[in-house]
């Protein structure tokens, strides 16, 4: 019997290879972008879960009253505290320092942005696997590396060359090779090349500084250490250690713990240097998948269903030989399983030629691993939830027919299936309505927030970063060599370019009795000049007034209102940082409000000062030939730091950097509503081919009677594009309302225009008015003798 079901199977699928064709293409396309975002989203909940303590270890993060979000930086003599404090409680403290550092062997130089100097228990805690090495004293020798597998091979061309050479960081300090590791996975938030123990920084100025934080802890709690309560602890040992520091500053600290697991997902800081997801992202994907996987199990549904015209003397001549409506449910049932099985193996296909392009468009480094059982889990979830669900409704309607009607050609369909049919449309069209607003939207908020002016000069402008000992320490020679050439606008040496780091100070401002917390920029007198700011009132730092390096300050319009000065009553006013120098400062301009922080973000308070503190080089160019400035910039880099490759960026590209996840939402969500729109138009196609046949004698007598083909072609539209029409109207409000949602991740953002919804409206029923019409025309074109034969 089983063997007589695949042959039916296969003689319906075969029968009418242009209508299987649209069944499984629908259907294949809906499971493979499925089983993208699954992949995916598997990979995006997997991070950090193979380190085997990984539900006893928490990264120590400092909270602030006036900041949602913690900071994960801490400093160096949190771990040993932490430790002797809570002994009970804390069984490890590991701390990690991202860095950089240029290392050379032999004639060999790279410039190593992955260097982790941490404590020699980094990998005891963590479960990263050494291919050569002991975990537990790998790093136990001050000037020891670990190098991952594959800079092994780069430097040394195997990993079995590596162990016992010697590399130099920075050509000063020599470290022996004494393990090598695995590459780290994709799948954690940690990402390291090379790692040095952190004892050879012990000795640094400043490192054992309870105010200087640069670093990460991460400690293992005790088996039965309860996090809640361990974190109601931490006040007191704040109290003990920085009692202090937080009076003078009068700032309040707090610390919390976040669990390993959770860090991936942590919007902890813009600046915190390991890899973050964003949940909201994930979320969105797992959406479109459950409707464009909605929108292919209507399609198939539907197309289903109005096979059962051309099945149903099949199904009237079955009964009448016997069959009982069971063996038919089973039987349509068990195709629908074989076809989802076919459109699953196709969709496996198409999934592994698509995977480098979506990798690329990800920028996300996805594995599928098929020795996994998820992925298989999957698949049969597919199967049978599409097979079944979805072919169920078909079979139970198949098996249904009266064998009298069927054999006679007198089948009755019904109102109630053709509302049935008619909402799945309404449902399909609804979800890639709202897709097709949602990327217009999306395209629309990218473009306004590109096109925004900033308040600031962005175009030939390049950024250097003082990233290394000899370019900092010879960055007035740099700046210098610079100002003396003819291509070089100006230059300016400061903390944080626009949309860099802003760290947040607190200030003691003339006239106002709570402490005024700010923004803060530490930049040399070029800064307004460079970045192209406007002074609206008093004047700019100058060099012909010597005390403008420890007396004078700038703040924006904003900083002036959030302290209840007009412009011009805050120029004149002192301003002291209480946390760097508490020196102070006379305000003695006033520059206006420039976006220096991401347009996700509102405009803030800012002060700036020529406080030492110099992170990055910021170099407007002249117009004119770009390549012979930066050639030139290169030159005197080398000459400043002849050891360290040059890396700059222009300030223009930061956009795309700060906004990369939304750009890829926009990629993505365009490419899922034209896949989406697609696969309902494939099941509009089909339902317009039912239509054609069911009123085929209907046709035929109205062209009889006179119709022409522009009346019969209008007729059959209008009935297939009142479910479009309905849909619309669901979906824009809808539409707006999600839109609106979204919106709201802006500070600025792009109205919602009115011609946002009608034009994609307009392009829905323009493409469904182009599927629909093809099939209608068709039928409009038949000879009315043939029509009227036909029944």
């Amino acid at each position: 019997m089983f063997k007589n079901y695949l042959k039916i199977a296969y003689r319906s699928l075969t029968k009418n290879k242009a209508f299987s064709l649209i069944h499984i293409l629908g259907l294949t396309i809906g499971i493979t972008v499925c089983m993208m975002i699954f992949v995916y989203i598997m990979n995006e909940f997997s991070v950090d879960n193979f380190h085997t303590k990984q539900k006893r270890i928490y990264r120590v993060m400092r909270n602030f009253k006036e900041m949602k979000e913690g900071v994960p930086y801490v400093s160096g003599p949190y771990a040993p505290a932490l430790l002797n404090d809570f002994p009970g409680d804390i069984k490890q403290a590991v701390r990690v320092n991202t860095n950089q550092g240029l290392i050379s062997f032999d004639n060999k130089s790279f410039l190593e942005k992955k260097l982790y100097v941490t404590d020699p228990g980094f990998f005891d805690l963590f479960s990263f696997k050494l291919i050569k090495g002991n975990a537990a004293t790998v790093l136990k020798d001050p000037l020891s590396i670990v190098l991952t597998e594959t800079t092994a091979k780069k430097y040394f061309g195997s990993t079995d060359k590596a162990m016992g050479k010697v590399l130099t960081l920075d050509k000063q300090q020599q470290f022996k090779v004494t393990g090598i590791s695995k590459d780290v996975p994709p799948n954690s938030h940690i990402d390291f090349d090379m790692v040095i123990p952190i004892t050879s920084y012990l000795n640094n100025t400043g490192f054992n500084v309870w105010i200087n934080n640069r670093l990460f802890t991460y400690v293992l709690l005790g088996e039965h250490t309860n996090k809640s309560v361990l974190e109601q602890k931490f006040a007191p040992f704040l109290t003990k250690y920085m009692g202090a520091d937080m009076q003078h500053s009068g700032i309040k600290i707090s610390l919390s713990l976040t669990a390993l697991p959770d860090i991936y997902f942590e919007k902890a800081s813009a600046f915190d240097n390991v890899k973050h997801g964003d949940k909201t992202v994930v979320y969105i994907f797992l959406c479109i998948a459950i409707l464009i996987m909605l929108i292919a199990c209507i399609n198939f549904t539907n197309l289903s269903t109005i096979r059962a015209v051309e099945r149903s003397k099949e199904v009237g001549l079955r009964k009448v030989l016997g069959a009982h409506k069971s063996h038919l449910v089973l039987q349509f049932i068990g195709e629908s399983i074989l076809l989802t099985i076919v459109s699953c193996i196709l969709s496996i296909g198409l999934l592994l030629i698509c995977m480098p392009w979506y990798k690329e468009l990800l920028g996300y480094k996805l594995s599928v691993s098929w020795n996994s059982a998820p992925i298989y889990l999957f698949l049969v979830g597919v199967i049978l939830v599409i097979g079944f669900l979805a072919g169920s409704y078909p079979a139970f309607f198949l098996s249904a027919f009266s064998p009298i009607q069927a054999l006679k050609g007198k089948l009755r369909l019904g109102k109630s299936g053709n509302f049935f049919r008619q909402s799945l449309v309404v449902v399909q069209f609804s979800i890639s309505l709202l897709l097709i607003i949602g990327t217009f939207v999306i395209v629309k908020q990218m473009d306004f927030v590109k096109g925004k002016e900033l308040g600031y000069n962005q175009q030939q402008v390049v950024t250097v970063n003082l990233d290394n000992d000899d370019i900092f320490n010879h960055r007035r020679l740099f700046k210098s060599t610079l100002e003396s050439n003819q291509a070089i606008a100006s230059v300016s040496l400061m903390s944080g370019e626009p949309g860099g780091f802003h760290d947040v100070q607190t200030y003691e401002v003339e006239g106002q009795n709570e402490a005024f917390k700010s923004r803060s920029e530490f930049a040399d007198f070029e800064y307004v000049k460079t970045v192209g700011l406007k002074i609206v009132a008093g004047r700019d730092f100058s060099p012909q007034f010597s005390t403008d390096t420890t007396e004078a300050a700038l703040i924006n319009e904003t900083a002036a209102r959030k302290l209840g000065f007009t412009p011009n009553q805050a120029v004149g006013k002192w301003i002291k940082n209480t946390v760097r120098d508490s020196l102070k400062r006379r305000i003695i301009g006033v520059v206006k409000d420039y976006n220096f922080l991401s347009l996700k973000e509102n405009m803030d308070a800012l002060v700036i000062s020529p406080s030492d503190d110099r992170r990055v080089a910021v170099i407007k160019l002249k117009p004119g030939n770009l390549n012979n400035a930066i050639a030139d910039i290169k030159k005197a880099y080398a000459q400043a730091a002849p050891v360290y490759p040059f890396d700059y960026s222009f300030l223009d590209q930061k956009f795309d950097v700060t906004y990369k996840t939304d750009i890829r939402q926009k990629t993505m969500l365009t490419i899922f509503s034209g896949l989406a729109i697609f696969i309902a138009c494939l099941g509009l196609f089909g339902l317009a081919s039912f239509t054609a046949v069911k009123r085929t004698k209907e046709i035929g007598v109205r062209k009889v009677l006179g119709s022409s083909v522009s009346n019969i072609l209008l007729l059959l539209s209008t009935d297939l594009l009142k479910p479009v029409a309905i849909a619309t109207v669901i979906a824009i409000p809808l539409g707006y309302c999600f839109m609106q949602a979204w919106l709201q991740n802006f500070a600025y953002r792009t109205p919602l225009h009115w011609w946002i919804f009608a034009f994609a409206a307009l392009i829905t029923f323009i493409i469904a008015f182009a599927t629909v019409g093809i099939k209608s025309l068709k039928a409009a074109l038949v000879n009315p003798v043939k029509s009227l034969r036909s029944e």
